[in-house]
């Protein structure tokens, strides 16, 4: 029979890793210690994207180092990924920052709060989250004009609540793990706020916000035309997604599917949504169940695999890349969408689930002040609860210990990481300004230039559409 190891034992393995990587060691950042320049990682991480929208993902990264930051996860993953780590795996968000907490609709109607993205979700070294949610508080910190005494008392109330609550979760009965919830949102101004968000983002208003009646009597309601933002999809490219609902309903429980078999698809668009998914393909469809007064969105996104697959054990990658999403969700969230699935369309992967259904989130303007280091300690709250949920908390926090090595070691890391990713972003603003233009010679005629959309780039939807589903 197999000897259970006691919570004693754990914490001793947890201890024992401390000979891999000395608590006080995490403060390593060394730039030199890279194999390949931001830019280069960045034109790679790419490939298989829409070439139309590249641009556009280009564009969002350029407007600030924090903005850089959310789409430069390939970045931070070569570079973790180079240095020692704890060899304590974990299921990870992998995109821990100040913006993938949210607020959403629990299965049972109630609002909550938690990590809310998981696009780069793997079984990784737990402190790789840590690493990157710790920068972000900097850089927000930075955007925010904060001193940098309230950047690091920030991130020491960070990694001081996950170490607290890591104990805590600890000496915990295993259930009670499963079914721990935090009860002072409301008294966190900015956690506050993106609730009041989530509460007014109901189904009607996204039917409001993104469909108009079709122009064609007795006809129901269709996706609006916002190029390149949102765009309807032609009828082959409506078929297939279409399609892939039969592989999605097998990924449901089954009371789901019976809920879903209620909902009839009406229309079908293509959406650019956040920051380091702006490329990938994105699919909405929209339902109606009861009536035109019961609409459902479903998101179908694009999952290509994390930045992180090249930098762990390959025995722990996901087969689909779909259903990693989907189950390091489940992993980590304390209750998840209850229509999460995956599926397939034209051998590509992707996650399904509902599109802004009550979500809210959080903006850089509401940690301004006391903001910044209250929701830092939440986020600490919330991510030693997704740690201790699909990992072991007992290793976890036998590792961390209970002195301050290890928090002072996290804020040094993210000052310096910060600062990289500063001259990062002035990187790759010298690698994306455009030539100078030579001065015209001779009467050369002039090609037709196409309108810019509102985003910038100059693609016509057309050209969009057309290359969503390669054959």
């Amino acid at each position: 029979m197999t000897h259970l190891q006691t919570p004693q034992e754990r914490r001793a393995l947890g201890r024992a890793r401390r000979k891999q990587l000395a608590r006080q060691e995490h403060s390593q950042w060394k730039p030199e210690s890279r194999r390949r320049g931001p830019v280069e990682l960045l034109q790679e991480s790419m490939r298989g994207r829409i070439p139309q929208l590249v641009t556009l993902k280009y564009e969002r990264m350029l407007e600030s180092p924090f903005g850089y930051f959310r789409g430069a996860v390939p970045v931070m993953a070569a570079d973790l990924g180079t240095l020692p780590n704890t060899g304590i795996v974990n299921q990870i968000c992998g995109d821990a920052h100040v913006r993938n907490l949210g607020a959403y609709a629990a299965p049972d109607g109630r609002l909550v709060f938690d990590i809310n993205d998981f696009d780069e979700t793997i079984a990784g070294p737990f402190e790789w989250d840590l690493k990157r949610l710790s920068t972000s508080l900097v850089l927000c910190g930075s955007a925010l004009a904060a001193k940098k005494s309230a950047c690091q008392a920030a991130v020491l109330a960070f990694i001081e609540r996950y170490k607290r609550f890591v104990d805590t979760f600890a000496r915990m009965p295993v259930t009670e793990i499963a079914r721990y919830q935090v009860h002072r949102l409301q008294r966190i101004s900015p956690v506050s706020k993106a609730l009041l968000k989530a509460e007014r983002s109901t189904p009607l208003h996204s039917l409001e916000r993104l469909t108009e009646p079709a122009k064609t009597p007795n006809s129901k309601r269709i996706f609006k035309d916002q190029k390149p933002l949102l765009t309807r999809v032609t009828a082959a490219q409506r078929r297939a997604v279409l399609s892939s609902l039969v592989e999605y309903n097998q990924t449901l429980q089954p009371e789901r599917r019976h809920f879903l078999a209620q909902y009839n698809p009406i229309d079908v668009a293509f959406k650019v949504v956040g920051t380091g998914s702006v490329g990938l393909r994105d699919y909405v469809i929209y339902f109606e169940g009861n009536g035109p007064g019961d609409p459902l969105f479903l998101q179908i996104k694009e999952q290509p695999g994390s930045a992180y697959a090249p930098y762990v054990n390959v025995d722990s990658l996901a087969s689909h890349q779909g259903q990693r999403v989907v189950n390091g969700q489940r992993a980590l969230q304390f209750q998840s969408d209850p229509f999460l699935g995956w599926t397939t369309i034209a051998n590509r992967q992707y996650q399904v689930r509902q599109l802004n259904d009550h979500k809210g989130s959080i903006e850089i303007e509401d940690l301004a002040g006391d903001g910044l280091f209250e929701y830092a300690e939440m986020c600490g709250e919330l991510l030693a609860r997704g740690h201790a949920r699909s990992g072991d908390a007992c290793v976890l926090a036998g590792y961390i210990g209970n002195g301050e090595k290890f928090c002072e070691a996290l804020v040094r890391f993210a000052e310096a990481y910060a600062e990289q990713t500063e001259k990062d972003w002035e990187e790759l603003k010298i690698a994306r300004k455009p030539p100078a233009k030579k001065p015209a010679t001779g009467n050369s005629s002039k090609a037709p230039v196409k309108k810019a959309g509102k985003s910038g780039n100059v693609v016509g939807p057309r050209e969009i559409t057309a290359t969503i589903l390669p054959s």
